[in-house]
């Protein structure tokens, strides 16, 4: 098996986080989409038997917050909160998240340690008064380059335009405290060429590194037009530029200036899952502060592509933004999921599609996964009276499944524990999964049954255990993806009083042959994936 995360950072938990999340609005399939991918990650890690810490929150302050807020008659603090409550924290435990913590960045435990850090820098001469003017976008909160804005046309004719957003950009004119940027591009630099893997994909790095080569300019840490942020601790005039504020939940999330053992054993993170549209900050800014404040780096910034619809990126502004409970509603959470784990190559954009998602639910979900459950289930059930036989006659056959399981372990554990591509991992256990029906298919066991004799029986024995031992590791394959219906197999195939709960289940032992024992009771309950209603 390949080095744990453990073993690579030398610290004592795997560390993955999320970006924290803009509460401006309730969240949408993009959020979902990263949060899931960071979940199945860290209970894949967590079922290697590592110590495993996940990270995701919410980012508060920021004038696109009081904007928001304002427009709905509240305070900034209200609106978070409402937002928060009602409808971040519910979705996560919806979707099954198994965060260990959830910052939010108007806690004590964060503000207090951002004007510690913030402190610290001006302390060792990092940051410096002056003056800046140019254009702004609220929603991105981030001074833009005039090179980068777009001609605006129609109703925003001689606008210069946000080339995300595709809104107007603000003039902003403002005394702001400055971050000696410009100083870290050489060291920026040297560290990608040193660590290759610290951003990914490769077409990410590439541009970062483009963007670095072309030279930095210094960069404005604090805002004094608006208060509604974390107050400059030495000039209580200005708050800290949003950017700088969220990037730092990284390490206070994890005991920086609060608890230094915990710090310690965490950080850095092995990995930061972010949006390519915020790669910059975190592959460029946050490490340079860190570099400032002589803390290390992460391991990996991993970006994730757009989840797009109709050809436009997902988000409220572009009217994209579907809710998650619309498609969990109609396909369940599991498959949710799933569906686009699988469906889109993590770090590329991929598009969304009902039908697409209605397709594959149905070839691999239900035909093939679930009716391969039901179908052992039924047979040993019929044959054996629901008490698992043993398999007296195992042979070239068998042996081929056997292999076949070890592949899609090796195969799997690699792709979706080290390169993060959930896809081809996943892909490799439903390989797996449409070889099992095919042996099924080939040894016909339903035939097979038909013949009395001593040998027909312990043929027939040979192939349902066969099958059901392959679910058995196929229970622990998925339960990082689909924990729901993988708990519900776990139960069918009478597992956990002779081989103990799921979660306990290793990855590396799971295509181990044989763990399940002869005699344990089989019992064929509802279908994992039922049949879809149709939709009007």
């Amino acid at each position: 098996m390949a080095a744990t995360g453990s073993e690579q950072t030398g610290h004592g938990a795997y560390y993955v986080s999320t970006p924290i999340y803009y509460v401006n609005d309730a969240p949408h399939l993009g959020h979902a989409y990263t949060t899931v991918a960071g979940d199945v990650l860290t209970r894949w890690h967590r079922q290697r038997g590592e110590k495993v810490w996940y990270l995701t929150g919410t980012d508060e302050h920021g004038q696109k917050i009081m904007r928001t807020a304002e427009a709905n008659g509240v305070s900034p603090r209200e609106w978070c909160d409402k937002l928060v409550e009602e409808s971040w924290k519910p979705l996560w435990e919806h979707l099954r998240i198994a965060n260990d913590d959830f910052i939010r960045t108007t806690e004590k435990r964060h503000t207090d340690r951002v004007q510690e850090f913030v402190q610290d820098l001006y302390d060792r001469g990092e940051i410096y008064q002056g003056g800046y003017e140019g254009p702004y976008c609220v929603p991105c909160e981030e001074y833009k380059t005039y090179g980068e804005l777009l001609d605006g046309e129609g109703e925003y004719a001689g606008q210069k335009l946000c080339p995300i957003h595709k809104k107007p950009v603000e003039m902003l004119q403002e005394e702001n405290y400055f971050f000696k940027l410009s100083a870290y591009g050489e060291k920026l630099l040297e560290h990608y060429e040193a660590h290759p893997e610290f951003i990914q994909p490769e077409s990410a790095r590439n541009e970062v590194m483009q963007f670095v080569r072309q030279g930095l300019e210094d960069l404005s840490i604090s805002r004094s037009t608006f208060d509604w942020g974390v107050k400059i601790p030495w000039d209580d005039k200005h708050v800290i530029y949003v950017w700088i504020d969220a990037l730092l939940n990284y390490a206070t999330a994890v005991g920086y200036g609060s608890d230094q053992r915990k710090f310690d054993e965490t950080f850095p993170a092995d990995v930061h899952l972010v949006g390519k549209d915020i790669l910059r900050f975190h592959a460029v800014i946050w490490p340079a502060m860190l570099m400032a404040n002589g803390l290390p780096l992460p391991k990996r910034v991993v970006a994730n592509g757009w989840l797009m619809v109709g050809g436009e990126k997902m988000s409220k502004s572009n009217l994209t933004g579907i809710s998650p409970h619309e498609l969990t509603d109609h396909f369940g959470v599991d498959a949710y999921r799933w569906y686009f784990l699988r469906a889109i190559a993590f770090g590329q954009d991929g598009s969304f599609s009902w039908e697409d998602f209605s397709a594959r639910y149905t070839s691999e979900l239900a035909n093939d996964y679930g009716n391969l459950a039901s179908r052992v289930a039924a047979m040993v059930g019929k044959y054996f009276d629901g008490a698992l036989p043993e398999a007296t006659a195992h042979g070239e056959a068998e042996q081929t499944v056997a292999d076949g399981l070890a592949k899609a372990v090796r195969e799997a554990d690699e792709r979706i524990g080290e390169q993060l591509d959930f896809a081809g991992g996943i892909a490799a256990i439903f390989d797996f999964i449409k070889q099992v029906n095919g042996y099924l298919t080939e040894q016909a066991p339903w035939k097979v049954a038909k013949d009395t004799s001593a040998e027909a029986q312990e043929r027939l024995a040979t192939i349902l255990y066969t099958a059901a031992d392959s679910l058995r590791a196929c229970a622990v394959l998925l339960n990082a993806v689909m924990p729901d219906s993988s708990a519900k197999l776990w139960e069918t195939l009478g597992a956990e009083p002779a081989l103990g709960p799921l979660a306990e289940q290793r990855i590396a032992e799971a295509g181990t042959w044989g763990k399940l024992p002869a005699g344990t009771t089989v019992t064929k309950g509802a279908a994992l994936f039922p049949r879809l209603e149709e939709t009007k």
